[in-house]
């Protein structure tokens, strides 16, 4: 992998410019080059090429952990070399799926692992709890799991908060396994506890589309998806949820998280959600993966291994644009990050990798092939994060999709 960065970083250094964070969007990547290599700065310097302004690193819990490894440690020093460098990290913190922390024990152990993690990393100030926690490939049994969830994520807020005020605490769902339903039963053990205190700072949400092909503006009304397209029904899951209560909701207004001072926000008189977003402001919600599949040219095929099973894949560019041509990544990712751009109470995405997984029964969603060379959508990417970032986006042909139309949401919350 230190190889193939090495490549693309001599590829690239002829493009000129990187990409500021958008106002009120953190574009990020989720990339786990950093735990494997001591070369931070080529790894940040990849990353900072393509204009990405954070990385999402996952880290690996084992139930009766409650301080990190040598590995642990060895990844974490890693991750903080990159936030010294001007990185933002997002550090992932999550286990088997088998053996998820359903009891008070276990969860106090896992909390634990997270504060000791968030210890030895100091400049790292997002923390993700577990990964995608309504999907059985990731938390199972699935029965009782909201309520655990819920119980995990208070349990987890309180002892990081106790650690340091300043860190944000996110949650973690996915799209495709009825994330409503899932939305609906933490907000009723959350209710049920009596808790007055939040339990996230942002409500992290993975937006795959159902398939590569379809446009991330596509909404699934009438299903038990919430992709991107869906992000009004989203939000309205959650303001059914946790609506009143001391959570406050995602573009619900410039309510404090965290328990530190809102900065950075500012209210649509229109709307009554909020325009912008840094730490310290209103809930809102990260897209903490996307991302679109590729085909492997034959000219590629030598750096992977396996066999591709996924049929709706996309070219990496169009070959020639005509009124009929098929979406491209390229296309599909310009639309997904202009939309999330546009969704008021969206603070972040994060595009599912940089460069290809190796094997072909994984994700071949970067923009580097798995050689590390770029792909034809590269520097199409790099140009959509450059303008996003600047703002120069036409909000008005989303206005389906971004929550322009929906009344302000009262909600009641209770600092720490």
């Amino acid at each position: 992998m230190v190889s193939a960065l090495a490549v693309v970083t001599a590829a690239l250094s002829v493009l000129a410019g990187t990409a500021r964070s958008a106002p009120g969007l953190l574009i990020g990547v989720d990339d786990d080059t950093l735990k494997w290599t001591e070369d931070t700065a080529q790894v940040f310097a990849a990353h900072k090429d393509a204009g990405f302004g954070s990385v999402r690193v996952t880290l690996q819990w084992r139930p009766g952990q409650t301080i990190a490894d040598d590995d642990g440690r060895t990844y974490l020093r890693r991750a903080q070399n990159a936030a010294f460098l001007g990185e933002r990290i997002v550090l992932a913190v999550y286990g088997p799926a088998s053996s998820p922390p359903t009891t008070p024990d276990a969860q106090a152990q896992y909390c634990s692992y997270v504060v000791d993690s968030l210890s030895r990393s100091r400049r790292i100030r997002d923390v993700v709890i577990w990964n995608e926690v309504n999907s059985a490939l990731f938390w199972k049994p699935q029965q009782g799991s909201a309520a655990a969830y819920e119980s995990l994520l208070a349990t987890c807020y309180d002892a990081i908060h106790r650690f340091r005020k300043n860190i944000n605490v996110i949650s973690s769902t996915s799209p495709h396994e009825s994330p409503g339903a899932f939305i609906a039963q933490m907000g009723a053990a959350y209710k049920a506890s009596g808790r007055t205190l939040p339990i996230f700072d942002t409500y992290g949400h993975d937006a795959y589309p159902e398939v590569s092909t379809e446009s991330p503006l596509s909404s699934h009304v009438g299903t038990l998806s919430l992709d991107e397209g869906d992000y009004l029904r989203l939000v309205q899951a959650l303001t059914a949820a946790f609506g009143n209560t001391g959570q406050p909701v995602p573009g619900a207004g410039n309510v404090p998280s965290g328990g530190f001072a809102p900065s950075g926000a500012v209210m649509s008189s229109a709307t009554g959600f909020i325009t912008g977003t840094t730490l310290g402001g209103p809930v809102t919600i990260w897209y903490l993966e996307d991302g679109f599949e590729t085909v492997v040219p034959t000219t590629k095929r030598a750096a992977y291994t396996g066999r591709e099973s996924n049929r709706q894949l996309v070219q990496p560019v169009a070959v020639r644009r005509t009124a009929a041509t098929a979406p491209d990544q390229a296309s599909q990712f310009r639309d997904a990050l202009a939309l999330a751009f546009c969704q008021p109470a969206v603070g972040a995405f994060f595009n599912f990798e940089l460069q290809d997984e190796v094997g072909l029964g994984g994700w071949q969603s970067g923009f580097l092939w798995a050689d590390g060379t770029p792909k034809p959508s590269y520097r199409a990417a790099k140009d959509t994060i450059a303008t996003v970032a600047a703002g120069q986006v036409d909000c008005s042909r989303f206005a389906a999709s971004t929550g322009a139309q929906l009344a302000p949401v009262t909600t009641t919350a209770t600092a720490p």
